[in-house]
Order: C-alpha cells, then structure tokens, then sequence
C-alpha cells in the first residue's frame, strides 16, 4: 500500500428527496442505494464502497432529517444523528430544482451542533435547473450556512443523472478523508447483508406502483434466502421468501390488486432486480401480511428491525 492512501467515511444527508441515495449509486458506479421518486424511501444505513488507487471511500446513507410524526420517524432521526457524529465528512444534498426552504434551515442548525465533522455543500439535479437559477442556488446554500453557523469546507454543484462534476465530488470527499489503510477488501461495494440489499428492492418495487397513501407503511423482511440445494451447479436458483408488511388491511387490499395483479407485477419487477444484482436466476414467494400500526408500536418495530 503506498503511503499517502486515504480512506474514510462520508455520509450524504438532506431533507427527503434530495438526491443522496442517486448520489452514493453514481460514486460507486452501481446500485446499492434503493431511489424511489417517492419521499422516505431510504430506512436502512447502507454503506456503498468505492475503491481508488489512491483512496477507499465509504459512503454512508442515512434516511432524509425530518419532522417525526411517529415513533419510525424519531427512530430515524436518531439514526441520522449518531452517523453525522461518527463520519469523517457529511455532506449535506441541496436539490437544485427547489428553493432552499424551512427543511433545509431546520437540518443544517441541527447539524451545527456536531461540532468537528468536516461539513460540505452539494447542489443536486442541476440537470433539472437553468444556469442563472444554480448560481443563485448556490449563493442560498453559501448564506444559509453563514446563518446556521456552519462554514462550509466545500460548495459543489453536481448532476448524479447526467454525471455532471460527478468525479470532482469524488476527489473532493477524498481529499477531506484522512490518511489510513483500505478498509474493505477489493470488489467489496457494500456491506449490508445480502438479505437487507434483497428486502429493500423489493420494497423500491412495491413502492413504485401503489399510490399516494402508502410510502411509509410497507416493510419488507425477508424471512428465508438461500441456493436451492438439489439444483445442478449450471442451473442454480436462489430462493427468497419474504413477507411485505402494511399496517390496514385497505392496504393489504391495495398492495395485492385485482386478483393479485399488483402484487404479480411487484414480483416481476423485483425479481428482475434481485437477478441483476446477485446474477443468478431467482424465485421469489411474496406474501402480503398485516402488521397493525407498526410505524407506532416499538414490538413491532422492533420486530421488523427498527
């Protein structure tokens, strides 16, 4: 290893729907983020891994800083503060597209309370914004953070969609991280275990077609994974067993669909997802089950791994 190698950890935050779980998949070239244009998608801290000759980053994802309005919700406010304390760097996702508003003030105070992590700014989607609304973008990001307290160590706009300045984040964040060994092996792109990666594509899948009402009240757990044992090895199938859970049964109604129609195509799409990721043919039992109130009742969330 040549002296000089840096590694370390930097974690993206930002009120939900700001382009942080689109950001981590862009860095480390593939996907191990789930995205969803649906608010709170992400629950899980998944940690994506990119590996340089000179450097290994360490990605952290942390659900979006929000206002709670149930027991999940403070349970994951708490899980994004105790990562901002353990990081190297965190750096905060402004959209592009949108005007800095009252999540975005109510999240940057909160975060100049962590007093020694390195702090930096980053303007997402300027794909989506004209060149005189970035600029003045990024002179809102420069006074909120006056305002806040907080002195930005850098102020960067980028595109994940287009890769637009993509790599200048990339070496800025390494240029932040101290100097130390490689801190996963090669090839490694994340350290979430593979039944966590296979619940949360299922749930992208779930989520992408119900509508409005049900963002927050599907959980996955994925009860059984593993090779089917009495397969030939040029046939191999990887089983998945996993229950989606909903808090009414409305939902469960919803998720389901006419005849099961719905819940087929999550199958479908999941199943293809699973398959890319873990290149092997997969077979997927899904079943709907209710969980009465989970995001409120700490035996249940404690149940499903919050």
């Amino acid at each position: 290893m040549t002296s000089g190698f840096r590694s370390g950890f930097a974690c993206f935050v930002g009120r939900p729907n700001a382009g942080k779980s689109t950001l981590t998949n862009a860095l480390v070239g593939t996907k191990v983020v789930i995205t969803s244009s649906r608010p709170q998608t992400t629950r899980a801290v998944v940690r994506g891994i990119v590996h340089r000759p000179d450097a290994q980053l360490v990605l952290v994802d942390t659900p979006g800083l929000h206002r709670p309005r149930t027991l999940l919700g403070e349970r994951l406010n708490d899980l994004v503060r105790s990562t901002w304390a353990e990081v190297d760097v965190v750096a905060v996702c402004f959209p592009a597209n949108e005007k800095v508003g009252p999540g975005d003030r109510f999240l940057v105070r909160e975060l100049a309370k962590v007093r020694r992590t390195t702090k930096i700014a980053v303007a997402t989607k300027t794909d989506l914004a004209t060149p005189e609304r970035i600029a003045a973008h990024l002179l809102d990001i420069a006074h909120l953070g006056e305002e806040a307290g907080v002195s930005w160590a850098e102020v960067v706009p980028v595109s994940a969609v287009s890769g637009d300045q993509v790599g200048l984040l990339a070496d800025l964040l390494v240029g932040l991280m101290p100097e130390g060994p490689q801190l996963y092996p090669e090839g490694d792109l994340t350290d979430a275990p593979d039944e966590v990666l296979a619940a949360e594509l299922i749930r992208e899948a779930a989520l992408e077609g119900v509508r409005d009402e049900l963002p927050h009240s599907i959980a996955v757990v994925v009860e059984e994974m593993g090779m089917r044992p009495e397969r030939p090895e040029d046939k191999p199938l990887l089983d998945i067993h996993a229950n989606l859970y909903v808090e009414r049964d409305s939902q469960k109604g919803i998720v389901i669909g006419h005849r099961g129609a719905r819940l087929r195509e999550v199958g479908a799409r999941a199943r293809a997802q699973l398959e890319a990721m873990f290149a092997t043919p997969v077979y997927l039992d899904l079943h709907v089950k209710i969980a009465k109130d989970w995001q409120r009742d700490p035996r249940q969330l404690r149940k499903l791994g919050f």
